[in-house]
């Protein structure tokens, strides 16, 4: 291990694990004992069925809507689907196609041996895993024959609400320098109960995350990647009511970073926590099967709570996250574990603390490709403030080796940004990455100085706090509002009657293959 900067109590890190995996294998166990509708569709989707019926429902919701109806979801679609595949010969869509339509009820089929529907699901589920892989493996080659950048990615997001708006924003971009596009999904669409299909034109504060949307903008970012001898990755969200669809969608379309966090959509979307949790685990198996590097959501803590005095939450939810994420398959090189630049500008020494939050998650997750998040809370309109913020921001990034880096836009709390903005903002973190590349691995820490002890007091509220929440257990720690000031109660939020205890039998053949790990592996 590299000497640390900082001093850490490496002890206190591994104590701070210790009750983050305790927390996740109590988690993990209610996790195993249920299923979602969301996790069920994802199954649908994996298994092939796509599409919509005459009223524009997706056939994956279809389908789990008939079995939920029945009171049948429990055991799974796969089993439901596997057998009417052995029974009538019919290929998984044409199944979905009959229910849709009325004439086939699943669960009155006659019932075939274990061994019998296995078989027929076998093909199916190989070929989706096939597909997966293909995409994981394109993407390695063409890394491999461009080369990955050294250094920060810089991530740029468009929000024009039109896929075919947010390409031509998203290509320039690439062409100004970024390294990551991020395609803002429209307001409200984590609380929709279903992923609407095809190319969208019409989305609010951003675009319609689908799966012909992903195939369209994957497309052209390859286009203008080729054109510039340079990957460009590409980032969307799976998270709210469909984050195991859309990470499946994701994996098939060749999307590279996924913004999924364990505890987001509870504390600030108000999902039910028992749905999200099980959602999440489904998840990050697929975006680790994947080979996508997911983007967690402490940053948004530090919109509601100070950023000085809440800073070991953002700490604790990293570990947390981390832990969440292993049992699911995701190696820690997937893990952009997120954090921000938050703290007040008029706080003394703000900087110093910015520095030590930032250089304490380095060294504590040195694997970690880390998600670092711009000034907004105290970007206040003034342009020439901002920049210099965002500049501070950019320092610390490059000091901190920081890895995804969400680039500060000056106009930020004005309008959404202009391409000339993001265009200046470019060269802001061009200039301050190329000449200060190495000044990070130049300078140290006074000892027992400001950093160091900031830092060691974060670490130990943080681990201090872990030791409260394995006491509690992740559901009561947040009915009591532990992260971000929020409470939310265990049978409240959107989602909780999407929530179903597995039937003995029931069968997800898409788990474990996906849990353990690389597709090109």
């Amino acid at each position: 291990m590299l000497e640390s900067k900082l001093n850490l109590n490496f002890d206190l890190v591994e104590q701070a694990r210790n009750h983050a995996s305790k927390v996740a294998d109590d988690t993990q166990r209610f996790i195993d004992r249920h299923t979602t509708v969301a996790v069920e569709r994802t199954v649908c989707r994996l298994l092939g069925i796509d599409g919509v019926n005459s009223f524009e429902v997706p056939l994956p919701n279809v389908v789990v809507e008939h079995l939920t109806g029945k009171g049948a979801l429990g055991q799974g679609v796969t089993f439901w689907i596997g057998n009417a595949m052995v029974e009538t010969g019919k290929s998984t869509q044409e199944i979905a196609e009959a229910v849709a339509d009325g004439s086939l009820d699943l669960t009155t089929l006659p019932t075939h041996s274990d061994a019998e529907i296995d078989k027929a699901i076998e093909p199916v589920v190989q070929e989706s895993l096939k597909k997966i892989a293909a995409r994981r493996n394109r993407r390695e080659e063409l890394l491999a024959k461009y080369g990955d950048k050294e250094g920060p990615w810089i991530y740029l997001i468009v929000a024009t609400g039109n896929i075919y708006e947010d390409i031509v924003q998203a290509t320039a971009a690439a062409r100004q320098g970024a390294d990551v596009i991020a395609v803002i999904r429209t307001t409200g669409q984590s609380l929709l109960d279903y992923v609407p299909y095809g190319a969208t034109t019409e989305g609010f504060g951003g675009t319609y995350a689908t799966q012909e949307n992903f195939r369209l903008m994957r497309d052209a970012l390859d286009k203008v990647g080729e054109e510039l001898g340079h990957y460009i990755r590409l980032c969307n969200y799976c998270s709210g009511l469909c984050m195991p669809e859309i990470a499946a969608m994701g994996a098939f379309e060749g999307l590279d970073v996924m913004l999924n966090d364990a505890l987001y959509g509870i504390l600030f979307r108000d999902i039910n926590m028992q749905r999200t949790l099980v959602d999440q685990s489904f998840s990050r198996a697929i975006n680790a099967y994947a080979g996508v590097v997911i983007n967690t959501g402490e940053d948004n803590y530090l919109t509601t709570a100070d950023a000085v005095e809440e800073a070991h939450t953002v700490l604790a939810s990293q570990f947390l996250n981390e832990a969440f994420a292993l049992r699911a398959g995701l190696p820690e090189e997937q893990m952009g574990l997120g954090h921000a630049f938050e703290i007040d500008p008029d706080v003394e020494n703000g900087f110093l603390y910015e520095l030590a939050q930032a250089e304490m998650a380095r060294e504590i997750f040195p694997k970690a490709p880390l998600k670092y998040m711009p000034p907004t809370k105290f970007m206040t309109g003034n342009i020439f403030r901002g920049h210099v913020q965002d500049a501070l921001f950019n320092i610390v990034t490059i000091l901190t080796d920081q890895k995804i880096h969400l680039l500060g836009m000056m106009t930020e709390a004005i309008h959404t940004p202009f391409l000339s903005d993001r265009f200046l903002a470019i060269q802001n973190a061009q200039y301050i990455f190329r000449t200060m590349k190495d000044l990070g691995s130049e300078i140290v820490f006074k000892e027992g100085g400001i950093m160091q002890t900031r830092a060691n007091e974060v670490l130990t509220k943080a681990t201090n706090l872990l030791g409260d929440i394995e006491q509690l257990g992740i559901f009561e720690t947040l009915e009591k509002g532990i992260f971000a000031d929020i409470k939310r109660p265990r049978d409240g939020g959107k989602g909780l009657d999407g929530v179903f205890q597995k039937a003995p039998g029931y069968r997800n053949p898409f788990m474990e293959p996906m849990m353990k790990g690389g597709a090109s592996k």
